[in-house]
């Protein structure tokens, strides 16, 4: 046994010393460090070793080894000169690197012993039995399983050789051959039956290093193949399934002939089993192709295809998976969704959306489409607009897409995590208008509400307003408006205090606000205040390259409002709208597009040049429109109702003769653009 004295009792002493302790070889005889509260000095005391502050008083010891942690080469040369001829000294690097294998070799250790306790984990939680034996034949493994079905202990079994376990083992012809043997029967000596199969073991050679076999009592394996092979209590168990949806689901076999649905199916379709069980595919089918059929000749799915099925024509949106098992197609099953529970259920979100986005924005600069050098300048300049505090003034016809610059603006600003208020200035009327915008104290006026309200200006404070047709402003209106913009403060109708407010305003108007002006209508001061950021909108007419960039994006938004799945539209359909002028613009070319969907066919995908009206034809021209003189009387209608028929048929002839302009139509009727938008939302036009 070497004895060994360890010179420092610091980290590293503490090391070597825990690393020697372990080692039957040697004798740690001694510890020394001046620092008698040292780590490694307390650890050695706690053995048992003999301590000192001074490493040459123990060198009488006898030494056979001196190990130097103190990593101080006078220490080590000083130790050197001093020490036995006989003695053998050891630096601290090399302790150190010896340190480190032996950590290293537990370490793996650990690991394997590890890895090995999640091996014998799996196979012994598996229900077949286990055996394993060596390139020479001897057991080595023997599962949980193995002992239950044997009724053998793995201390009876483990190294002794296969013969002397089960002399008809087949486990040594298999390393033999070198091929596997599945299923095979054998039969113990104490009569027992088992069903097993034999794998030859190699390695990377592919030298024989072994065998496995895996077996099962023989009644445990009859009985696994009865509840296989029950076919009548998987399909039981199917059809409970089937049954329970809420969705209507139906089956075919790989000749399109119905072999199962559902409740749901029935009152879906209003089709019964005896009308569809053994029957053709398309038997439930008033409008469109079978999908199942379909299905049976592609081998691939399809999603999203409306059809209208049954009696009642019920519109409805298919699904369809092949049925493939084990490489051959036995069939296809179909989920059927009602049309009109989506719409629903859209409409409710929609609501949802609706009451959200009145105080967010909705749209970014990735929404508004268009790669024509016209519509590249006027989002340069909203997304620079973006970058600073200025107000902003959206100029442009109606239908051009100012409100969704408005969003755009506000999402790319430093105050899209705050409120976006929108108001269309010309819907409000002109006594409510004040109040609205600015809100009202307590007991301002009749009605007022208790602790008075806060207006939009103060709802949207810390983030944007939107004020759109703000050409329509009253006079009074303009001047609080501007004192809004040069002092950011509010006061409240029938308050004296001023409020400050932080927000950041974005106006639009389609009218030409120089000749407001002039006209005495709209304040110049108000004006510049406003036109520090001037953005002006190209109408659709002057970049028409973007049109059929514009109409896919739109074909996906009608898509999905009306759950229709139009994949496109045709070269030939995009030049005839080409041809046309588009005075209402993008909102016109959504309402033709929209309409245009609404009129296809089912199975009809794409939208061709019959789908798009002839323009020309379709939108009345001024000089062609002859009034017919209204019949004095319509029975049983009353006086009212005839009298608001009338007058939605003139308000209609004069928006269309003004091009869908809201302001030259109030104009031309001698009303104020409120009143025509408060009789449209009356009419409902």
């Amino acid at each position: 046994m070497q004895k060994v004295m360890i010179v420092g009792g610091g980290v590293g002493g503490t090391t070597v010393l825990n690393l020697l302790s372990e080692i039957e070889e040697f004798s740690i005889v001694c510890m020394a460090d001046t620092n008698e509260a040292a780590e490694g000095i307390l650890a050695a005391k706690e053995r048992g070793i003999s301590t000192v502050s001074n490493w040459s008083s123990a060198l009488d010891k006898g030494l056979d080894i001196i190990i130097d942690t103190t990593g101080n080469p006078s220490v080590f040369n000083k130790i050197k000169k001093d020490m036995d001829d006989q003695t053998i000294l050891i630096p601290g690097i090399v302790a150190h690197i010896l340190t480190n294998l032996f950590e290293e070799k537990n370490r793996l250790i650990n690991k394997l012993e590890n890895a090995s306790a999640k091996m014998d984990l799996i196979l012994n939680t598996t229900s077949d039995g286990m055996i394993v034996i060596d390139h020479n034949g001897y057991v080595i493994m023997f599962n949980d399983s193995a002992e239950r079905v044997s009724n053998t202990k793995r201390e009876s079994v483990i190294g002794k050789h296969i013969k002397d376990i089960i002399p008809s083992s087949g486990l040594l012809r298999v390393m033999e051959t070198k091929q596997r043997e599945e299923n095979r029967r054998i039969t113990l000596e104490n009569g027992m039956d088992f069903i097993t199969t034999r794998i030859p073991l190699m390695n990377a050679e592919e030298e024989i290093i072994g065998a496995f076999s895996m077996f099962k009592d023989k009644t445990e394996a009859v009985q696994l193949a009865e509840q296989i092979t029950d076919l009548k209590e998987i399909q039981t168990m199917l059809e409970a399934i089937i049954h329970s949806s809420d969705e209507a689901i139906s089956v075919v076999d790989d000749q399109g002939r119905g072999l199962l649905i559902n409740p749901a199916y029935t009152r879906l379709t209003g089709l019964t089993k005896n009308q569809v069980i053994g029957k053709p595919a398309s038997i439930d089918i008033y409008e469109g192709e079978s999908m199942h059929m379909k299905v049976l000749q592609t081998k691939k799915p399809v999603r999203g295809v409306n059809m209208r099925v049954g009696p009642k024509h019920k519109e409805v949106i298919v699904n369809v998976a092949p049925i493939i098992v084990d490489g051959r197609l036995k069939g296809s099953v179909g989920v059927i969704h009602d049309v009109s529970e989506i719409q629903a259920l859209t409409h409710e979100l929609n609501r949802a959306r609706q009451i959200i986005r009145t105080l967010q924005a909705k749209y970014s600069f990735d929404d508004i489409i268009g790669a024509s050098e016209e519509m590249k300048l006027p989002v340069e300049q909203a997304k620079l607009s973006a970058r600073t505090p200025a107000t902003v003034l959206l100029r442009g016809e109606s239908g051009t897409g100012k409100e969704l610059f408005a969003h755009a603006i506000h999402n790319a600003s430093d105050r899209k995590f705050n409120k976006f208020v929108r108001v269309n200035c010309a819907a409000i009327s002109e006594s409510l208008l004040e109040s609205e915008l600015f809100g009202y104290e307590e007991g301002a006026f009749t009605g007022a509400i208790r602790g008075g309200k806060i207006g939009y200006f103060e709802e949207a404070n810390q983030g944007s307003i939107f004020l759109d047709e703000i050409g329509e402003l009253p006079a009074n209106i303009q001047a609080k408006l501007l004192r809004v913009l040069q002092e950011q403060e509010i006061i409240r109708v029938g308050g004296t205090k001023p409020i400050p407010i932080n927000v950041r305003v974005i106006a639009a108007t389609n009218i030409n606000l120089e000749q407001a002006i002039g006209n005495g209508l709209f304040r110049e001061d108000l004006y510049f205040r406003l036109n520090r950021m001037p953005i002006l909108i190209t109408p659709l007419r002057k970049r028409k390259e973007d049109m059929r960039e514009l109409a896919e994006h739109l074909i996906n938004k009608i898509n999905q409002e009306y759950g229709r799945s139009i994949e496109g539209i045709t070269e030939a359909a995009i030049h005839k709208m080409q041809i046309y002028n588009w005075p209402g613009n993008v909102r016109e070319l959504e309402n033709i597009l929209g309409r245009a969907i609404i009129f296809m066919k089912l199975n009809e995908t794409i939208i061709d040049i019959q789908h798009i009206p002839d323009f020309i034809e379709a939108i009345p021209l001024k000089q062609d429109k002859v009034m017919t003189k209204p019949s004095a009387y319509v029975s049983g209608k009353p006086l009212s109702e005839i009298i608001d028929q009338y007058e939605a048929e003139i308000i209609q002839e004069a928006i269309y003769t003004h091009k869908g302009n809201k302001t030259l139509t109030a104009r031309a009727l001698g009303i104020s653009v409120r009143n025509l938008y408060y009789k449209m939302e009356k009419l409902e036009l």
